[in-house]
């Protein structure tokens, strides 16, 4: 039995196994975001707001009590998978190779190696020497040479990832290995909190973790209101609504730098250790479960919009809400 919200989220699995995904994604609208959602609102919503996970992180919702449920657990779930938190349970597994795990940080490293294998490999969480590599961790961007490049990549793989079921144990393959789960972390985070809120008798909230949103339940017995920001332009392309779902948008608009006239986004292709060049500027993916979301947002980038239509058809419940693309992925 494995404790936690990971029991409460067994509606959102998928039919068979998954794999594990990896390389950070950019949020779609941001602290932004509820000016849009909330605007005409005839109830009276408690809205408060958080920097947690190194974001910005808003709640809303007509029961007084869900902020803080929220923050709570959104906390909770930090202090075991950031890599920037250096007591963290991914933090020491970073820095000794090995950790014997809760079952919690083992689920996610689990379920992200199953959307390793979904995606052929596109989603990879051991991409961190790369995203380090070019600056992203630190947010000191640089263009690598190919030899340094070449080199990170043997660090790269989910299947040099061990995994035993009987004690939690989580050990690397190869020494100078590690993950980041900037794609998946934030999605579970908010299966977690959704699933304290119900526990709470919560049946209606909006949380919007730096862009990835999950809406609980209706406002005013109407689905919630979604904005899908222009990734090149100004203002938003289309409007959604949603109910007890999650969304979820991977884009090159918000991490990236320029240089010598062209954009290196954060999205690393774990096979090339460049940024992805699918040709996709933005992807936005809904589905019942903020895991699945996250990941396959960050996944879809990464094979581009053919393959990444098929591999969304695998998850029940899941659609791509919107794809922008740009023959030259990389132009200003």
């Amino acid at each position: 039995m494995i404790p936690g919200c990971i029991l409460r989220n067994t509606i959102y699995e998928r039919r068979y196994t998954i794999s594990s995904f990896v390389v950070r994604r950019s949020s779609f609208v941001g602290c932004f975001l509820f000016a849009v959602l909330l605007y005409g609102c005839q109830c009276q919503l408690h809205k408060d707001n958080r920097v947690l996970m190194g974001t910005f992180v808003e709640v809303a919702s007509a029961d007084k009590r869900a902020p803080e449920i929220v923050f709570a657990e959104i906390r909770r779930i930090e202090a075991l998978l950031s890599k920037y938190k250096p007591e963290s349970e991914i933090s020491r597994l970073n820095k000794t190779g090995k950790i014997q795990a809760s079952p919690e940080t083992f689920y996610v490293i689990k379920k992200a190696k199953e959307f390793w294998q979904a995606s052929g490999g596109a989603f990879d969480i051991t991409v961190g020497p790369l995203v380090d590599l070019w600056g992203f961790t630190e947010k000191k961007y640089r263009l690598p040479d190919k030899e340094s490049i070449a080199a990170a990549l043997k660090l790269v793989g989910s299947d040099k990832i061990i995994l035993n079921e009987e004690n939690y144990m989580i050990e690397f393959k190869t020494q100078g290995m590690k993950v980041d789960l900037g794609a998946i972390a934030k999605g579970y985070v908010l299966d977690c909190a959704s699933a304290k809120l119900k526990e709470s008798g919560i049946k209606s909230c909006l949380i919007n973790l730096g862009g990835q949103v999950y809406a609980l339940g209706q406002k005013s017995a109407r689905p919630w209101k979604m904005a899908i920001r222009d990734s090149r332009g100004k203002g938003f392309k289309k409007y959604l609504e949603l109910e007890d779902k999650s969304i979820a948008t991977s884009g090159d608009y918000e991490q990236y730098f320029i240089r010598a006239g062209s954009r290196y986004a954060h999205i690393l292709d774990p096979k090339t250790g460049y940024p992805a060049e699918s040709g996709i500027v933005s992807v936005t993916v809904s589905a019942p479960s903020g895991l699945i979301a996250d990941a396959l947002s960050t996944a879809i980038f990464v094979l581009g919009k053919e393959k990444g239509s098929v591999l969304a058809k695998e998850f029940p419940g899941t659609k791509i809400e919107d794809i922008s693309e740009n023959n030259d992925a990389r132009q200003q």
